[in-house]
């Protein structure tokens, strides 16, 4: 994937996570969108073919991220595109269950920035 590609996409529904992963990211040089909940993603994911990779909240009213990563792994350009779960749930077995759903990595909150940081370079540089 092009280096030019830093965009990441968080959905979350909690306004604080969205704000602290924001602050944190853009300090990093990377660019970003977010979505409060799954239809707002998967509209940002129609309009923005910027995005790189998608920090995906697993627990979140109406639509989580077990049903919402299928969904957007079965879209045409979300089939390539990393989504990393971020979740409070780091019981045993979660890191599994969100990997089973199609997620591309894991990273338990509260967030270890360099650990997050890490998976972005991984996948999109």
């Amino acid at each position: 994937m092009e280096k030019s590609i830093k965009k990441v996409l968080i959905v979350d529904d909690d306004s604080r996570n969205i704000f602290a992963l924001v602050a944190v990211l853009r300090s990093k040089g990377y660019e970003c969108s977010s979505a409060i909940n799954v239809p707002e993603a998967l509209g940002i994911l129609e309009a923005d073919t910027g995005i790189g990779i998608i920090l995906m909240d697993m627990m979140m009213p109406d639509m989580d991220g077990y049903e919402a990563i299928p969904r957007i792994k079965s879209m045409a350009r979300g089939q390539s595109l990393p989504v990393i779960a971020v979740t409070a749930q780091a019981m045993k077995g979660d890191r599994e269950r969100c990997l089973a759903a199609g997620a591309d990595g894991y990273i338990a909150k509260p967030v270890d920035v360099d650990a997050l940081v890490s998976l972005l370079q991984q996948y999109i540089g």
